[in-house]
C-alpha cells in the first residue's frame, strides 16, 4: 500500500527517512523553514552528505516521488501521514530547546483545523519521556481545535540511525518501536513498515521516548568506559587491544561490540545534548545520578588527554586530519575535532586541517550555525590538499577514519609523530619511519 507522507524537517534523520521511503514507493513531501534545503531536495540534490544519500534523492526527484516545500500547511494537506523530524538541541543550562518541536506542533495544528479527512501525527524527534503527551499533544489540540485520539491520531517513532550508515540503518534497524496511547492509532505505521524484517514493539509513547534515550545512554557510556579503560591499561602497560577484544567477546550478556573501541571523545548531534538533558531533568526531580553526571566530565577529560600529548611533544606544527566527528559524514554539530582545534589553537599551534568530506562552504542548517557560532574561521584552516598538509606538520593526527594508510604513508616523514584518536585497525595504523601512538593504546 502507497502512503502519502509528509516529513518536517530536513537535517539528517528527516532527509534519510524522507529518501528511503521515497524509494519504497511512497510519495513524500519534505518540509524545511530553510529554503536552501528545500530547494536542494527540490531539485534531486541531498541537502546531507551520507553513503547513498545522492542516489535515492535523485531516483527520487527523477520519479517525482520525493519533493520539498516550505509550505508545512500544504504539506499535510496533501498527506496521509506527517513525521516530525525537527532538531531538539541544548539549551546553555543543558535542558532540551523544545522550540522546533513546538512551532511545527503549532503548524501541524494549524494545517488539522481546515482538514476533514483523518491524519497521523508521528513524532521521531528525540523527547524526554512525558512530552509528546504534555506538549506535543496539547499544542496540536489547542491550533486544531480536535481531539487527538478522536479527529487525529499521535505516535511516536524513535530512529536509530547513525550518520555515516543512516540509510543502511534506516533500511534494517535494530527494531521499532512504536508508541501510541492506544494500537488503533498506529495503523498506518504498521502499513509502512510491514516489509521491515526487524522486531518491532508495540508501547506507549513514554516507554518509546525512553528506549531513544536508554540507546543513545548506553552508547555513551560504552564509549566512556572504553576510553577510560582504555587509558588506565595504557597507564599499566596492560595490552588494551587485547582486554577490549576479549571483553567485547561476551554477547551472552546483551554486551556488543559497538562503541566499545577505545578511542577519541564522542560528540555530534546526539549523545552530548541527551545526556545534559537527562542530567538537567534529574536535577529537576533531586535525583542523584553519578554515571551519567560523570559521562560528559569524562568525556571532556579524553580531550584534555589530546590536547595534552600535543602541548607535551613540544610541537607546534599540527596536522589534523579528519575534521567531523565521523568518517563519511560532514557534521560538525559538538565534534570533538572542532574542539580539538580550538583548544590547540588556544595552545598556540598552527593548525591545517584535511578532511575529504567537509567544506564549509557546503554546510548548511544548524550545522552551519555551529561552526559559525564556535570557530567561525576554521574554514581558513581547512585545506584540500593532503600532502601539503601532512608534510608541513611535525604532529599528524588522526581525527577520523576516513584516511587510506597508503595515501598517508606516501608525504608522511621520519621525524613526525602520528597521534591517532580512534583507534584506526592494526592494518590501517602507518608503519614506521614515523613515530605512531595511540590515545589510550
Amino acid at each position: 500500500m502507497s502512503l502519502s507522507i509528509s516529513v518536517f524537517g530536513l537535517g539528517y534523520v528527516g532527509s534519510v527517512s524522507a529518501a528511503c521511503w521515497a524509494r519504497a514507493g511512497h510519495r513524500v513531501t519534505g518540509v524545511d523553514i530553510n529554503s536552501v534545503k528545500v530547494e536542494m531536495l527540490a531539485s534531486g540534490r541531498s541537502p546531507i552528505l551520507e553513503p547513498s544519500m545522492s542516489n535515492l534523492v535523485d531516483e527520487g526527484h527523477r520519479t517525482a516521488r520525493l519533493t520539498a516545500t516550505t509550505d508545512g500547511i500544504a504539506a499535510v494537506h496533501n498527506s496521509d501521514i506527517s513525521f516530525v523530524c525537527v532538531g531538539t538541541p541544548s539549551l546553555r543550562n543543558g535542558k532540551v530547546d523544545l522550540g522546533h518541536i513546538e512551532r511545527v506542533a503549532r503548524e501541524i495544528g494549524t494545517a488539522l483545523k481546515q482538514k476533514k479527512s483523518h491524519h497521523t501525527v508521528v513524532v521521531r524527534s528525540t523527547l524526554l519521556p512525558g512530552t509528546t503527551e504534555s506538549l506535543v499533544i496539547p499544542i496540536l489540540e489547542r491550533s486544531s481545535g480536535h481531539r487527538a485520539g478522536t479527529d487525529f491520531a499521535v505516535c511516536y517513532n524513535p530512529e536509530f540511525m547513525r550518520e555515516g550508515s543512516a540509510v543502511e540503518d534506516f533500511l534494517d534497524p535494530p527494531y521499532i518501536v512504536l508508541g501510541a496511547q492506544s494500537p488503533e492509532h498506529l495503523s498506518l505505521l504498521r502499513t509502512l513498515y510491514d516489509g521491515t524484517r526487524s522486531p518491532r514493539f508495540e508501547t506507549t509513547m513514554p516507554v518509546a521516548e525512553m528506549v531513544k534515550y536508554a540507546s543513545n545512554m548506553f552508547h555513551a557510556v560504552k564509549i566512556g568506559f572504553a576510553n577510560e579503560m582504555g587509558t588506565l591499561c595504557k597507564q599499566l602497560g596492560v595490552d588494551t587491544e587485547t582486554v577490549s577484544r576479549i571483553f567485547s567477546s561476551d554477547t551472552k550478556l546483551n554486551i556488543s561490540s559497538a562503541y566499545l573501541s577505545p578511542g577519541f571523545a564522542f560528540g555530534g548531534s546526539c549523545l552530548p545534548k541527551d545526556l545534559r538533558a537527562l542530567a538537567y531533568r534529574a536535577r529537576e526531580l533531586d535525583l542523584n545520578l553519578p554515571l551519567l553526571e560523570a559521562l560528559m566530565p569524562s568525556n571532556a577529560e579524553h580531550l584534555n588527554r589530546a590536547v595534552d600529548t600535543v602541548v607535551h611533544a613540544g610541537k607546534k606544527k599540527v596536522s589534523l586530519l579528519g575534521l567531523s566527528f565521523k568518517a563519511g559524514t560532514d557534521d560538525l554539530r559538538e565534534s570533538p575535532q572542532v574542539q580539538l582545534v580550538k583548544r590547540l589553537l588556544g595552545e598556540g599551534c598552527q593548525l591545517r586541517i584535511w578532511d575529504q568530506d567537509v567544506s564549509v562552504g557546503r554546510l548548511a542548517g544548524a550545522n552551519r550555525q555551529y561552526i559559525e557560532e564556535v570557530i567561525p574561521h576554521i574554514g581558513s584552516l581547512l585545506s584540500a590538499d593532503l600532502e601539503q598538509v601532512v608534510r608541513s606538520a611535525e604532529v599528524v593526527i588522526i581525527g577520523n577514519k576516513s584516511i587510506k594508510k597508503d595515501l598517508l604513508l606516501q608525504y608522511l616523514q621520519p621525524n613526525q609523530i602520528v597521534l591517532d584518536l580512534v583507534n584506526l585497525d592494526r592494518a590501517n595504523r602507518p608503519d614506521k619511519p614515523a613515530s605512531y601512538q595511540g590515545i589510550c593504546w
